[in-house]
């Protein structure tokens, strides 16, 4: 059966970096309302998952790009 216990340390000083890691995440800056980022916080916290991800996997951000979805929008 194999040890299943974290360590308390880890030594990374022979590891390399993802090659691919800059093709999977941009960083930028985005303007969402506080009201959404404190609820997508919250979700992410119970689910103990990033909230960035939650939003990212919420909103079908990939999927959108993916498809090449335009908008529709319509005023009342």
């Amino acid at each position: 059966m194999r040890n299943t216990k974290m360590r308390k340390n880890y030594d990374f000083s022979k590891s390399t970096k993802n090659p691919y890691a800059r093709r999977m995440k941009k960083q930028i800056t985005i303007r969402i309302d506080e009201q959404a980022i404190s609820y997508f916080k919250a979700m992410a916290e119970e689910r103990g998952s990033p909230y960035q991800s939650l939003m990212n996997l919420y909103l079908y951000l990939l999927d959108c790009a993916a498809s090449q979805r335009k908008l529709q929008l319509k005023w009342a």
